[in-house]
């Protein structure tokens, strides 16, 4: 097995590629009890368009399918739900869709084989029918009225339909009640064929194991599978400009919330160790703007302007990369203001003294990650996705200047890719 390894924080990493394109990332973590795998699939709710590998063939499929399949894949032939069966061993399993990937996962300190049976069955062995297809769709057709009533949600989805025209990026992760009515059997087995692949997929484990030990189980426990080539996935051309500087609705909420969104529009396809450097130097320059421990934080809160810490969020893939600073307040459009200056005052310069302070806190929040075999091996699953070795962010750590920092702030945070996603209190009559 390949030996990947942070020699900052004394961690490995086991990876091997199998016959069948498999990715196994194993991190052993001795002296835990707790045990953690996560099998993900390289199919998010972007990939709505794509050419089959085998037949050529180019398939549009409704919006919300990957979510759709990841629902799906727990009920049985014989009529059992997995997750049932799971939870029945004292096992603590899950599963969740993103933009880019599909992950199934469970935490156990217990029965981690029987655990690993059961996971490894289902996701090899769907199962749909037209009743259990019909089924579903009034399941998740709540669950998306349920998202459709929720604010942040909708925060959300107008801040990406305010930064992006065509993107799929802006489709609700689940779709609509619309485009799941469109869903039948055969759309879930083609995309299931296509994309739950073992060389679309990596599985990562984290916990007191044996690397080369567990990769014999896991190999013991495919499936075989005829090799596949690539899948071509087809996008919108990258948008360089904004859709809409602003969207604002009603809802029920005590104060109103906002989302301040940043369009990156820099070429998205960069080599990864400069992915990873940008990626921690717009941490730092989050922290230095609005974080907790900044001047204009302290300013906004004290004066009752923003209510609470805001949330600082930075999403990227090949296909879309922006900045969101989440949070509450009465006057969502003072904040954006009073922001915008802040970024003008920095780009005069960032202070060195505060910026080793800062830098050195988002070093700590890394490396904190790593107490927790969930956390390593989620990150260790949504960085592959990106092509990205998880590693990087503590070995690139020192290669981030302040003086690349005040180039990353220059050519990132301009005026002109800004936008403001505001969900307001209803107005009673």
């Amino acid at each position: 097995m390949k030996i990947i390894e942070s020699s900052r924080i004394k961690e490995k990493a086991y990876i091997e590629k199998l016959e069948n394109g498999l990715t196994v990332i194993i991190i052993p973590k001795e002296n835990t009890n707790k045990k953690y795998i996560i099998w993900g699939t390289h199919f998010g709710s972007i990939d709505n368009r794509f050419i089959m590998p085998k037949t050529q063939e180019e398939v549009f499929i409704p919006d919300g399918v990957a979510h759709f399949l990841e629902h799906k894949m727990f009920e049985q032939k014989n009529g059992t739900n997995s997750l049932d069966t799971l939870m029945a061993l004292g096992i603590d399993a899950n599963a969740y869709t993103t933009n880019d990937h599909t992950a199934y996962l469970f935490e156990c300190t217990n029965n981690f084989y029987e655990g690993l049976d059961e996971l490894m069955d289902y996701v090899q062995n769907p199962y749909f029918t037209d009743e259990n297809v019909e089924k579903e769709k009034g399941i998740i057709g709540q669950e998306i009225k349920m998202y459709d009533d929720d604010p942040g949600w909708q925060l959300y989805m107008n801040a990406m339909d305010c930064m992006y025209k065509e993107n799929p990026i802006k489709i609700d992760i689940a779709g609509s009640v619309e485009s799941i009515s469109e869903i039948t059997p055969d759309v879930l087995y083609k995309c299931y064929n296509t994309f739950y692949h073992p060389s679309n997929m990596v599985m990562v484990v984290c916990g007191d194991f044996k690397p080369e030990d567990l990769l014999e189980e896991i190999k013991k426990r495919l499936i075989p599978k005829e090799s596949q080539s690539e899948i071509k996935r087809i996008y919108p051309e990258v948008e360089k400009t904004i859709n809409k500087p602003y969207k604002e609705v009603e809802m029920e909420v005590s104060t109103p919330i906002f989302a301040i969104g940043f369009k990156d529009i820099e070429s998205l396809k960069e080599n990864r160790s400069e992915i990873v450097r940008k990626h921690i130097a717009i941490e730092i320059l989050l922290n230095l703007l609005i974080g907790k421990s900044s001047d204009l934080y302290k300013e906004l809160y004290e004066s009752g302007e923003l209510l609470e810490e805001p949330s600082l969020d930075y999403e990227f893939s090949d296909e879309y990369s922006h900045i969101l600073i989440s949070g509450q307040s009465k006057n969502p459009k003072k904040i954006q203001e009073k922001l915008e200056n802040k970024i003008e005052e920095l780009k005069k310069g960032l202070i060195q003294e505060d910026f080793e302070r800062i830098k050195k806190k988002v070093y700590g929040d890394y490396v904190i990650e790593y107490n927790s075999v969930g956390d390593i091996a989620r990150m260790f699953l949504a960085d592959k996705m990106k092509q990205i070795n998880s590693f990087d962010y503590i070995e690139e750590y020192d290669t981030v200047t302040k003086e690349y920092t005040e180039e990353v702030l220059k050519n990132v945070f301009k005026k002109e890719n800004i936008i403001l996603s505001v969900v307001k209190s209803k107005v009673t009559k």
